[in-house]
């Protein structure tokens, strides 16, 4: 039992220069670092995220309040077709011998005119949504890419130092040297 803990004790000594070895150092470990990187941008990347798909949210709101007062206006419309259809069967009444299929014809037409006009703003409302909504999914998509981009520009900038750049330009060098020796 004692040789099994000695050894554990031994893996934490080895040299870290030009070998492989276990870091016991639990500070200089990859797990905490990058816990502590997605829980960064987890944290700030949230707020962000939300205000966006808020404002998105709001835009959509606005687009559907604006469809659906086209909407209402176009309601009206059908109203005031159906007065004036009103008012057609009312002279229809007095003028049916001369002029009855005149009058069919007008009550179809404005009928037809006006369930293509609410048919056309049905589809412009269904349109704008959908594309509200991708533009909202593609500009998300673009803001977490490019979140998660900086913070790991910053982790790497903050994890490098000019000692880590010197070990690894001299571990090269010696490399280098070697493959020459080697091939001399």
């Amino acid at each position: 039992m004692k040789n099994l803990t000695d050894s554990f004790v031994y893996l934490g000594h080895w040299p870290s220069a030009g070998s492989f070895g276990l870091n016991t150092d639990i500070l200089a470990t990859n797990p905490i670092n990058l816990s502590v990187v997605f829980g960064v941008l987890i944290f700030f990347g949230k707020g962000v995220l939300n205000d966006l798909l808020d404002k998105r949210k709001q835009s959509i709101l606005n687009t559907i309040r604006n469809s659906e007062e086209l909407r209402e206006g176009a309601i009206q419309q059908l109203e005031n077709a159906r007065a004036r259809l009103r008012k057609v069967e009312t002279e229809a009444d007095q003028f049916r011998v001369n002029g009855y299929s005149e009058i069919e014809r007008e009550k179809l037409n404005l009928i037809n005119s006006t369930y293509r006009t609410l048919k056309q703003l049905e589809n412009y409302k269904n349109e704008t949504i959908l594309f509200e909504q991708q533009r909202t999914i593609n500009q998300v998509r673009e803001r977490v890419f490019q979140q998660a981009l900086q913070g790991a520009i910053g982790t790497l900038n903050s994890c490098l130092s000019n000692e880590l750049h010197l070990r690894t330009i001299n571990a090269n060098i010696g490399m280098f040297g070697t493959m020459k020796e080697i091939t001399d």
